[in-house]
């Protein structure tokens, strides 16, 4: 049968050049936003990621009329949530354009209390959040239309609860507490958004130690978990099947010679899991470590300088930038990342808000 396919009748030549002509168009309308959130302004910068230059270029500053921080993206990448954590107390939910990283705001719902941490489950239907001050973690709903709606369930905690995050699975959800010195091991019914305490219900750490930030790593076989009170980073293995932890390293993300007093922030992995960086506030240092391919092993890379008071950062999807916010330098700072060594190069900086604390990274096609 003939076909009517002028592409198709074309010769191969021209076929493979339209082609490769698609493609480059399509990588060319690819775009990489980043949002800033700026706890004393009340706003969140919106920064656009060439990746080309290695620059940050300014898009949009949105004020949300509170005190912004800790922030979380919707799976479909189309939403961004921002919890303020002066009163009244809430959760604004905010559009995004994929063409412009522009937000639009598509609406908002009462959180439980101050919130120091938020994120989605892996259903996309549920937000997590844990209370700082209040000593709680909380589930809220979120609709169809991708806005988040209303508390579907409060548990109270051990003192000063920091993160909160599900695992790959669904199943399981661990939060830690600063004040209790341990991680809390939840099982999760993703059907009705409720926690329920699993057996046992806690890993307890070191006194005084305060657990802050964690994150799996891709194959699910570790959990990264960093303290805050005395810097100290733990490598635990992660049994999948049961929701629990194993202690199997301790290392520290203090520069040699520190002195002061410890105040540990945030940590990351790349997305390949071959690096992994902590922040350190008192220092303002960002601290690397290698990740063995088989163990999970930490080994220690050093320390790089950063803003001032480095309270939260992010690396991009393509493990090849990193982005540091100060919280007293008003900053973010841009770091290509080495691939072979992970070393820092030096930084690009752009101002942003004041007090800026929660970095989110966003591809759009």
């Amino acid at each position: 049968m003939k076909s009517n396919n002028t592409f198709l009748r074309a010769p191969r030549a021209v076929r493979f050049a339209a082609a490769l002509l698609s493609i480059v168009a399509g990588h060319a309308s690819a775009a990489t936003w980043v949002y800033v959130s700026n706890a004393d302004s009340q706003e969140i910068s919106v920064l656009e990621l060439d990746r080309g230059q290695g620059v940050l270029k300014p898009v949009q500053t949105l004020n949300v009329g509170g005190t912004v921080m800790p922030m979380a993206v919707s799976h479909d990448k189309r939403v961004l949530y921002a919890a303020l954590r002066s009163q009244p107390f809430r959760v604004v939910s905010l559009s995004i354009d994929a063409a412009t990283g522009k937000l639009q705001k598509l609406g908002e719902a009462p959180l439980a209390d101050s919130m120091a941490n938020i994120d989605l489950d892996a259903s996309g239907k549920w937000l997590f959040a844990a209370s700082y001050q209040g000593g709680k973690i909380s589930v809220n709903a979120i609709g169809k239309d991708g806005a988040a709606g209303a508390i579907q369930q409060l548990v109270q905690t051990a003192p000063n609860a920091h993160a909160i995050h599900a695992d790959a699975s669904n199943r399981f959800v661990l939060a830690t507490s600063l004040g209790g010195d341990n991680l809390s091991s939840w099982r999760f019914d993703a059907e009705k958004g409720l926690l329920s305490a699993n057996d046992p219900p806690l890993t307890q750490g070191a006194a005084k130690s305060g657990p802050r930030h964690f994150v799996w790593d891709k194959a699910q076989r570790r959990v990264y978990l960093l303290n805050e009170l005395d810097a100290s980073l733990h490598v635990y293995g992660w049994d999948a099947a049961r929701g629990t932890l194993k202690h199997e390293q301790s290392t520290s993300t203090l520069p040699p010679g520190f002195t002061g007093k410890p105040w540990a922030a945030d940590l990351h992995l790349t997305p390949d899991g071959r690096f992994l960086y902590a922040s350190e506030r008192t220092s303002s240092t960002l601290s690397a470590f290698r990740v063995d391919a088989s163990t999970g092993q930490l080994k220690p890379l050093g320390q790089t300088p950063t803003e001032k008071t480095p309270r939260g950062f992010a690396i991009d999807s393509s493990g090849r930038y990193l982005i540091a916010a100060g919280q007293e330098s008003h900053s973010v700072a841009l770091y290509a990342i080495d691939p072979a060594t992970g070393a820092l190069d030096k930084p690009a900086r752009i101002s942003v808000g004041k007090n800026p604390n929660w970095i989110e990274i966003v591809d759009t096609p």
